[in-house]
């Protein structure tokens, strides 16, 4: 799908007071998203890039494999396409981050247009400064209540993320035989060990002691529709399933060791560790995986927006709901670890905003 992201930033004071907007549409026009917040003092170029940045990230949550950015500012469009060198070390960091985002996308251009053009991104970067200096607008949602869940403070009373979030339970599956011996394991169809349907057993416990689980997604391979069935015992909550939740295709590599699969491919195998847009043989990258489980996400929160979701899902897509959580790159797949039957929290909030609260929890197993 091809998509049309404008984006804005502006700042009173230059540096000032400061916000972004972002519009993503399609083809046709439609508008398919919107991003807008107040980022406290900046500049505008960086509220023009960090405009740009919630504008790309927008597009890739609504599936978008093609974008067209346009924006009004001449830096950023000439940055970004390479033309001009970035100088100033303060906007370095934020170009580094836009290229990251970028690379999830099949093919992005830039091009500059007229601020008269791009009124709309205009529009939602003035609001978020006004509501940033408290300037309360007449058709202004009321603010956001406490997160019912938790006696703890919601995240959104110290980052200014506005809504009510769409909390997320990510449930690692449990043991199987390629498990324990440290095998891909993608889109094969072990079942769970017979510790794998205690493991599952005891998160469904965990998960049943939360309360106000609305809605169960799995992942449709067994192991892991193994794991969701024994949660929907724990909590009364039938699950469904989700192909965007499915783990990695491994192709060649599906049932080997990591030390196997080296040896298989070793220059192949190398460039897939260091690049994520490298598929296995016959199988996925980890850049397709990433756009895949953002589909799924965006599908998720379409169909059950500020509900608490459990996803039963496998080490990858997993660990890449956090990373979108995290706003982090394609390094932490190798950096964060998931145990089997892992339980990690993530909420997402309407108005782009996320909060990681909880990563790779085994205290249930014990």
């Amino acid at each position: 799908m091809k998509v049309v992201v404008e984006a804005d930033g502006g700042s009173r004071g230059n540096p000032g007071p400061a916000g972004y907007g972002a519009v993503v549409r399609s083809a046709s026009g439609e508008v398919l998203a919107e991003r807008s917040a107040g980022i406290g003092v900046a500049t505008n170029n960086v509220a023009e890039y960090r405009g740009l940045l919630a504008g790309l990230r927008a597009a890739a949550e609504v599936g978008a494999a093609e974008v067209d950015v346009r924006m009004d500012s001449k830096l950023v469009v000439e940055q970004m396409s390479g033309r001009w060198k970035v100088k100033h070390p303060s906007m370095q960091p934020l170009v580094a981050e836009a290229r990251e985002v970028v690379r999830v996308f099949d093919r992005v251009t830039y091009t500059w247009i007229p601020r008269e053009r791009n009124k709309h991104a205009d529009r939602l970067a003035n609001e978020a400064m006004d509501e940033q200096a408290g300037v309360r607008r007449p058709d202004a949602a009321p603010a956001p209540v406490e997160d019912p869940v938790t006696e703890q403070a919601p995240p959104s009373s110290w980052t200014g993320a506005v809504g009510e979030p769409t909390r997320l339970y990510l449930l690692r599956h449990g043991q199987t035989a390629l498990s324990v011996d440290r095998r891909y394991s993608g889109r094969g169809n072990p079942p769970l060990t017979e510790v794998g349907r205690g493991q599952a057993e005891a998160a469904a416990r965990r998960l049943a002691k939360v309360g106000g689980v609305d809605v169960v997604v799995s992942s449709p391979l067994g192991r892991a529709a193994e794991t969701a069935r024994a949660v929907a015992s724990g909590t009364g909550v039938e699950p469904t399933t989700h192909d965007g939740l499915i783990e990695t295709d491994f192709g060649a590599w599906e049932g080997l060791t990591f030390t196997e699969a080296a040896e298989r491919d070793p220059g192949l195998h190398r460039r897939w560790l260091a690049d994520p847009s490298v598929p296995a043989p016959g199988g996925e990258s980890f850049d397709q995986v990433h756009r895949r489980v953002r589909r799924a996400l965006t599908d998720v929160i379409a169909a059950h927006g500020g509900a608490n979701v459990v996803l039963v899902s496998h080490v990858t897509p997993i660990k890449s709901l956090l990373r979108m959580g995290l706003d982090a790159g394609p390094s932490l797949l190798f950096r964060l670890h998931l145990d089997l039957a892992s339980l990690s929290v993530v909420e997402f909030y309407p108005d782009g905003n996320a909060s990681v609260r909880l990563v790779n929890d085994t205290s249930h197993l014990g």
